[in-house]
């Protein structure tokens, strides 16, 4: 619908959303998964991993300087990039699955912009009290008191900005000493400018912004309306339960006028995104759940049962609303849905476990000089040549041994050598965690078909062995 000029603004002006504090089985859980994603995100950079005196000890790297991933006992190449393409396909199959079996949980839980958020209000809290201290406090007029708070407040949420931009950077170079050079000037100027970077979305994002990112600019909202159907677990009002609402008072005066919802509003004034979960489902509800810890409380203290606002799916919520009782839990979870998706991600996840397992750790390849193609030598022979290289994916130099299969009579050897050192072999060494290039000539009688097919093979020669085969092909006249 078209508004006439001058009717209104496009957008409504933002309101503040001062979250109460609550405590129940839910803030709880919301706690102790803050605990664990924050140490794990702080921690993670400083645990070892002894791989050897050839590789780094660091137990989670992305060494960009030299092309590398490790991850504990795990090591990806750039021609391996593949695995992680895995782990991203099943961070996106997992989050299928999990919406799909209990709605928007990583948004209310796990989610970095509520787990940040979450811990800056915890701060807030303690700053300027609780929720009313803060309405209180942000109508008040600016004076001594409420600047040193604001001062003090944003202080502390500046400090723990600073350290997670700053905890980013050591995921890409050894820990201890990237922060012994960030501290001394000496660092790289990118490691600066992207905590700098970090540092300020942090602030802005999980300080002042809050639930805006969550309604407004997060896609994942709209992406999981298509995910949530009838049997998905979500956090929803009963509202045959508690219509018509009214206050305690009103319910002993007229008990069947009114519902179990005394509308005090508790849902409301804990929500961190500001909603009103009566409403229904909306895109702004993140499934914290912390709605539901209110309203028991305040159940408990009216002397009705729990559960006015609960998790529950569609069909439940019909059932319930007829007399009936809710299905076990365990049905609601496994159905076709959520089966089908925790099959591919275990498929995906066994797959990639076992092509792990079973990958060697020695690679070869190789590609033919064109310019020239071959070259007759004095004795008759054709020569071609090669550009091999072999990649030693261990912490520790290998040995090796190159030779050439289905390519009778040839003779090897490298620009580093005389032919008349030639032989049937190669015997080089490629150092640790490293790709060796090689230059090789092969000669083979002239009697043969113009394009012949054979295969270069490596072999390490110590004693844990392993290698690879690669397919070529000699051209002749």
């Amino acid at each position: 619908m078209l508004m006439p000029a001058g009717s209104g603004d496009l957008y409504e002006k933002r309101k503040g959303v001062y979250p109460k504090a609550v405590d129940g089985f839910y803030r709880r859980l919301k706690w102790a998964i803050m605990a664990v994603t924050l140490i794990v995100y702080w921690g993670t950079p400083w645990l070892r991993w002894d791989r050897g005196p050839y590789a780094p000890d660091q137990a989670v790297l992305i060494d960009l300087a030299h092309r590398r991933f490790y991850m504990f006992a795990i090591e990806i190449w750039p021609h391996e990039f593949y695995y992680v393409a895995g782990l991203l396909i099943m961070a996106g199959i997992g989050l299928f699955l999990l919406t799909s079996a209990v709605g928007r949980a990583w948004c209310g839980y796990a989610c970095p912009q509520t787990v940040w958020t979450d811990l800056f209000q915890h701060v807030e809290r303690f700053i300027d009290g609780d929720r009313n201290a803060q309405i209180r406090l942000s109508h008040a007029p600016w004076n001594a008191a409420k600047l040193a708070r604001r001062m003090a407040k944003w202080t502390i949420w500046l400090a723990i900005a600073f350290a997670t931009g700053g905890a980013w950077i050591f995921y890409f170079a050894d820990a201890p000493t990237l922060q012994h050079q960030y501290w001394t000037g000496t660092a790289a100027p990118v490691a600066y400018a992207t905590t700098a970077l970090l540092t300020a979305t942090t602030l802005l994002l999980g300080g002042f912004m809050r639930e805006q990112v969550c309604i407004y600019m997060c896609p994942w909202p709209r992406i999981q309306t298509a995910m949530l159907d009838e049997k998905s677990l979500v956090v929803t009002y009963k509202e045959w339960r508690g219509e018509k609402r009214g206050s305690v008072k009103k319910a002993q005066a007229n008990p069947d006028q009114f519902g179990d919802c005394i509308d005090c509003n508790q849902c409301v004034a804990v929500c961190p995104t500001g909603i009103d979960i009566r409403d229904g489902a909306q895109v702004g509800c993140i499934t914290c759940a912390l709605c539901i810890d209110a309203c028991d409380k305040v159940m408990a203290q009216v002397g009705r049962p729990r559960g006015l606002i609960d998790y529950c799916t569609q069909d439940d919520a019909d059932r319930e609303r007829q007399g009936g009782a809710p299905r076990p839990a365990l049905r609601t979870l496994l159905r076709p849905r959520t089966i089908a998706y925790l099959t591919i991600w275990v498929g995906i996840g066994a797959a990639m476990l076992f092509m792990l397992t079973a990958r060697t750790r020695i690679d070869i390849s190789a590609q033919q000089d064109r310019n020239p193609i071959f070259v007759r030598l004095s004795d008759g022979a054709i020569r071609n040549a090669y550009t091999v290289k072999l990649r030693n994916m261990e912490a520790r130099p290998r040995p090796m041994e190159v030779r050439v299969e289905g390519l009778d009579g040839a003779r090897l050897w490298t620009d580093a050598m005389a032919r008349e050192q030639a032989d049937t072999r190669i015997m080089t060494s490629v150092p640790p965690d490293s790709v060796a290039r090689l230059r090789i000539f092969i000669a083979a009688p002239a009697s043969g078909p113009p394009r012949q097919d054979f295969s270069f093979t490596v072999r390490a020669t110590d004693r844990e062995g392993g290698g690879d085969r690669e397919p070529a092909r000699f051209e002749r006249p």
